[in-house]
């Protein structure tokens, strides 16, 4: 196996998620800041240019940093990110599906539209005028999910998840591109305290192979 990895939150989610299960994997850098994602040689390897993306054992691609996860869920039982049992799966899927489809795109698209205009706009369709918008959306959903919280401390309840890890990555995203999340969320604030602390979320900063170099 191998993968492509990038400064980018998506990769990061996918790096902290090898970390909370303790997986190695080999791994190359695609530096999408220039657009070497964009280029011939990583589109045969992923025709979307997307990272993350996994070299399967039989040569085959698999992208987007959800389904690498299923896959190495599938692989790698233990522990359990996404869940042991059918009811523990679908309760991971339902937040994590609550996570990216109300905030995460939200905030992802406004960082395109705003601060990342300069980079995206001789790549992708973008609407500056747009960016405000998704900006306050993003926003209301969060305190919408936080009004859904359980007692926790985790989006699951007593167990942490590929979902808490998912939100995670993104808020600390945001924080970088001018999209604080609102730290008074009582659920929410003291959350997203309790997974930075967490090993794995200063270590998935750094690339997988600045990492395995240590």
């Amino acid at each position: 196996m191998l993968i492509y990895d990038a400064k980018s939150p998506a990769p990061r989610c996918l790096r902290m998620f090898l970390l909370e299960k303790k997986l190695v994997l080999p791994a190359v850098t695609v530096d999408v800041f220039s657009g070497e994602n964009r280029q011939p040689a990583f589109l045969a390897i992923n025709p979307a240019g997307q990272t993350p993306a996994l070299r399967c054992d039989d040569g085959s691609t698999l992208a987007e940093a959800v389904a690498i996860a299923e896959y190495l869920e599938e692989l790698h039982p233990v522990p359990a990110l996404i869940g042991s049992t059918p009811e523990q799966r679908a309760q991971t899927r339902q937040w994590w599906r609550r996570v990216e489809f109300n905030i995460t795109e939200f905030i992802h698209n406004a960082y395109h539209y705003d601060e990342g205009l300069a980079r995206f706009q001789s790549r992708i369709p973008v609407l500056p005028a747009a960016a405000a918008g998704l900006k306050a959306i993003a926003q209301d959903r969060q305190r919408w999910l936080d009004g859904m919280f359980g007692a926790g401390p985790y989006l699951c309840g007593e167990r942490f998840s590929a979902a808490d890890i998912w939100l995670y990555v993104w808020l600390d995203f945001a924080l970088t591109v001018n999209q604080p999340f609102d730290r008074s969320l009582p659920h929410v604030g003291p959350w997203f305290a309790r997974v930075a602390a967490r090993p794995s979320a200063a270590r998935s900063k750094q690339l997988l192979q600045e990492s395995q170099s240590r």
